[in-house]
């Protein structure tokens, strides 16, 4: 590679390098400095929520598929981690608390592994995972997408929250899992430690972000885009989109479990109405508002959405929800590029007469109506 083509990549890396440093220094310096200790739990939990939707715009935005249940993953990240809480919290042994108000006071089997802080945090990332590649790769290989593919993960988060209802006595039903009192031996009502989990959340963040950054840039996430885009003339180049589609729909899931573990310790309480189907809208349309095909749109968007649904119901209880939807549809309507699209990215500018197109201009990816 010439020193002019490496030149024009820097060039071309500076903007997102900037937007790195711009979160990092408001996440790790701004908000510890300025917002006080209950604010900055909130903000802590708005982050695990970008986490979520950092996955959702790789799979939504990058790969055209409308993800309307990861409130499941959601829900199964935070659940393994509030398991392993609870059990840490009863001691070697020991049987948590709803457990003797409300079951036989004994542990089930399939919580007994969770005691193990290292299975725990291989379970966080496995279990989506292996949750998604089951139910992507059964439905991609059948090409259900779109509308469809939305109502199925739709239907699987209904499913999932009534689910954890009817187990009151081993998820703790519409009450879920609460009461925690440590995250892995550190003391959960220690100011110390409850700033040290927004660091953790934050830095988290960063890191996902990171890595779609790396996947955008990548073969595959040009490959992604171009099943988003043109499936049959990928699949007849000799790719196999639903594996293409299955991997990302796997990557987002992880993203929202390692979201939902680390949502548990902060909020300090998982219930069924965290991971249903409003919660699941509720990440879409963050990462709708903030621009589903960009890189920082999606976190941003959550972030926005989530601190403007507390500030504005604190002020005006009974019209968040007519606020939150009428955002939704001008974003839709006007900008269906989300709020991104006000930042002026030029488009690919090609000659008219065979020559090749500029290659320090971005082409922005053409986006697929999902419904």
């Amino acid at each position: 590679m010439t020193g002019k083509a490496v030149g024009g990549n820097v060039r071309r890396s500076l903007p997102t390098i900037a937007g790195f440093a711009g979160i990092a220094v408001a996440l790790l310096v701004v908000a510890p400095s300025l917002l006080s200790a209950f604010r900055l739990s909130l903000l802590g939990q708005f982050v695990c929520f970008a986490i979520v939707a950092v996955g959702i715009g790789l799979a939504w935005g990058r790969g055209g598929m409308l993800t309307l249940g990861q409130g499941v993953y959601f829900g199964l990240g935070a659940y393994v981690m509030a398991m392993h809480m609870k059990l840490d919290d009863a001691g070697p042994g020991g049987v948590p608390d709803f457990m003797q108000l409300y079951g036989s006071g004994e542990v089930p089997w399939w919580w007994e592994p969770f005691r193990s802080p290292l299975v725990t945090l291989v379970a966080v990332v496995a279990v989506p995972g292996i949750v998604a590649f089951a139910l992507g790769w059964a439905i991609f290989r059948r090409r259900v997408r779109g509308a469809y593919f939305a109502i199925l993960s739709q239907a699987l988060a209904a499913a999932f929250a009534i689910l954890l209802i009817g187990q009151q006595t081993t998820t703790g039903g519409t009450n879920g899992l609460n009461g925690f009192r440590s995250f892995f031996g550190y003391d959960l009502f220690d100011p110390v430690n409850k700033r040290m989990l927004f660091f953790l959340a934050s830095a988290t963040l960063l890191v996902m972000l990171l890595a779609a950054w790396q996947l955008h840039r990548s073969r595959y996430g040009e490959l992604l885009v171009a099943v988003r885009d043109q499936e049959e003339r990928v699949r007849f180049l000799g790719y196999d989109p639903a594996m293409v589609k299955t991997v990302a729909y796997v990557l987002a899931a992880v993203m929202a479990g390692i979201g939902g573990a680390l949502f548990v310790p902060i909020a300090g309480i998982i219930s069924p109405e965290d991971v249903g189907v409003v919660p699941s809208i509720g990440f879409l349309i963050g990462v709708a508002i903030g621009g589903r095909s960009t890189l920082f749109g999606p976190a941003l968007g959550a972030l926005a959405v989530a601190w403007a649904q507390t500030s504005l119901s604190e002020s005006f209880p009974s019209m968040w929800t007519y606020f939150q939807g009428a955002l939704f549809v001008f974003v839709i309507a006007f900008l269906p590029g989300g709020l991104a699209a006000l930042s002026g990215r030029r488009p690919l500018r090609r000659r008219r007469h065979g020559g090749d197109a500029d290659p320090t201009d971005a082409a922005p990816a053409r986006e697929e109506a999902s419904v």
